[in-house]
């Protein structure tokens, strides 16, 4: 599970920054390209000022204005060059950076799909779509600039520096007098930002889990009346939000007008120091006016350091969260020697399986049956037996404990869960259906499946009817959830997938439980036709839907109580004649 701990505000983990970093090791060449623009371009800025200082003394105050023009066209050409760099800079670092996130993206996406659901039962939904989607645009400006900027505004920091040094070392050291100052005033802010970026994107990830399962369920919370409740509960996570936002614009507020107050004060220094050194001849006209110019250039890039460095830290906010979700190894893994499974030859046997989700509670207690090959075994019992744990187990969707699982001889940990499950087919109680057309929720997709065979499936259980009857027939899209089909038509669909894949496992949960009196009707008129010649494991309620079973497997608390046909079981009067008693009384 996902461990939202609040995040070290001392420091950068530059460990994580340099995971970060390796997602740009397939764009070197393009990198080493942004490398020497800014090495290049770092230079340009400074030397502006360096110019318009030789322009002044030696041509504006001599009145060569020849000489003039010529420095003034050098001076236009830097700006244009620099403008052209700049321009390629920004150009190359954002193709760069939006293609980072694309591989960070499809790596977190790749990375969930695989992960177990046993990781989803203690995971909030909203939880892991915030790492998916807004942690990873955290990232974006990370990428897109915030490294080379970082590189290029300290290169502009040494040249600013080694110019100034050229022009006037007693002007410089008054100069950089407030750069203690300024490094103090960053520190601060530096850590007060971090701590609200951090607090920001867990109240983000908050939002985004309450309105993933206030809008889920939202026909419960409008059938008992919560619009109220709810909005309260909204209304303070987003005041929560709204209230971190507001500081860390009090904190900008506060720190750049610091920064520009300080820079004034450089200036003023600068000035105080020239009024009587220029007149003395001391100074001259252009030192003072490029240390003007130098002074200006000088805090911008601090500034912006400062700045990038915040950007860094919510990165490394961002990054934890996202590597937490990587680093989260909650998989079933194939045993290193997983041999290949085409077809079942004789069938699947529980020996002594003991299961436990959260390895504490007990589910399964030393579960032992068969099921043989073309056999109809159902699972019947009380809410909470352990019916469906079993169904998960065959699926290979969660790891028992003690026991085994032997599915042609073979332990169900020495076949590729990839094979098995190809071989398998489940229809759930709940249906999901995806926003794509009938014959995609059918298909899924799948590329090997035909049109004919979608079609021919549907026939056979007669959900050809209803589907023609839609407006654009297999066409049609479903929306959301199935929102324009009824539960009886989006279960019909459901075993249309099922049979479609012509499994040789077919396993029912429930799947009739929502199903109205007319499609049940429909259904069991070619369920028969569904379970011939597979191996079938039904878990059913209604116990007149497993009555022809050709066993039945009653469980009681976790632990099988009997196993027989539906008069076997009757005759020994014992749980499963009760609970036929209680339904058919």
């Amino acid at each position: 599970m996902i461990q939202e701990t609040p995040t070290d505000t001392k420091k950068v983990d530059y460990r994580l920054l340099r995971r970060l970093i390796g997602f740009l090791r397939p764009y070197r060449p393009q990198i080493g390209g942004a490398i020497v623009l800014t090495l290049v371009g770092s230079a340009l800025g400074p030397l502006r000022p360096y110019l318009t200082r030789i322009a002044v003394d030696d041509h504006i105050v001599k009145g060569d204005f020849p000489g003039l023009l010529v420095f003034v066209g050098i001076i236009l050409g830097l700006l244009f060059l620099q403008g052209a760099m700049q321009y390629g800079l920004s150009l190359l670092m954002t193709w760069v950076g939006q293609r980072v996130l694309l591989d960070i993206r499809n790596t977190l996406y790749r990375h969930v799909e695989r992960l177990a659901l046993r990781f989803y039962d203690t995971t909030p939904v909203g939880r892991i779509v915030t790492r998916v989607t807004s942690d990873v645009e955290v990232l974006n400006e990370l990428f897109s600039s915030g490294v080379v900027l970082m590189i290029s505004d300290v290169m502009v920091l040494v040249w600013i520096l080694y110019f100034m040094w050229s022009t006037s070392p007693e002007l410089t050291m008054m100069t950089i007098i407030i750069l203690p100052f300024l490094l103090i005033a960053s520190f601060i802010f530096r850590a007060k930002v971090r701590r609200v970026y951090d607090l920001i994107r867990r109240q983000v990830a908050r939002m985004n889990s309450f309105m993933n399962e206030f809008v889920t369920g939202i026909g419960v919370v409008q059938l008992f009346r919560q619009e109220y409740r709810m909005t309260e509960q909204f209304r303070e996570i987003n005041k929560a939000h709204r209230e971190y936002q507001d500081k860390s614009i009090f904190y900008y507020a506060s720190f750049f007008p610091l920064v520009e107050f300080l820079s004034a004060v450089a200036l003023s220094i600068i000035v105080w120091y020239a009024a009587g050194n220029i007149l003395s001849g001391a100074m001259t006209i252009g030192m003072l006016i490029a240390f003007t110019q130098f002074t200006e250039m000088f805090f911008r890039p601090v500034r912006d350091l400062t700045e990038k460095y915040n950007t860094l830290q919510s990165s490394v906010v961002a990054s934890e969260r996202i590597f937490s979700l990587l680093d989260t190894d909650l998989t079933i893994k194939d045993s290193p020697d997983a041999a290949p499974f085409h077809q079942l030859e004789t069938g699947i046997e529980f020996k002594n399986v003991q299961f436990s989700y959260d390895g504490v509670t007990p589910v399964l207690k030393g579960v032992s049956f068969t099921v043989n090959k073309g056999e109809t075994v159902a699972l019947v019992g009380a809410t909470g037996a352990g019916k469906s744990s079993i169904i998960n187990l065959i699926g290979r969707f969660y790891e028992f404990q003690g026991g085994d699982i032997i599915i042609d001889g073979k332990s169900i940990r020495d076949i590729r869960q990839h094979d098995l499950r190809m071989r398998i087919a489940v229809v759930l109680q709940d249906v999901f259906l995806f926003s794509r057309s009938v014959a995609e929720n059918i298909s899924l997709g799948r590329d090997w499946i035909s049109d004919d065979e979608v079609k021919n499936a549907a026939r056979a259980l007669g959900a050809d009817t209803f589907i023609g009857k839609l407006p654009n027939g297999y066409d049609t899209n479903v929306r959301e959830r199935g929102a324009v089909l009824s539960v009886g038509q989006k279960q019909l669909i459901s075993f249309c997938r099922a049979l479609v894949t012509n499994p040789d496992i077919l396993i029912l949960d429930e799947a009739t439980s929502s199903i109205d009196t007319e499609s049940e009707q429909l259904i069991e008129k070619s369920i028969s036709t569904l379970l011939h010649g597979r191996t079938s494991i039904v878990i059913a309620h209604r116990l007149s839907t497993i009555q022809r079973a050709d066993r039945i497997v009653v469980l009681h608390h976790g632990e099988v109580a009997e196993v027989g046909t539906h008069k076997e079981l009757l005759g020994l009067n014992g749980l499963y004649a009760k609970l036929h008693a209680l339904q058919f009384a």
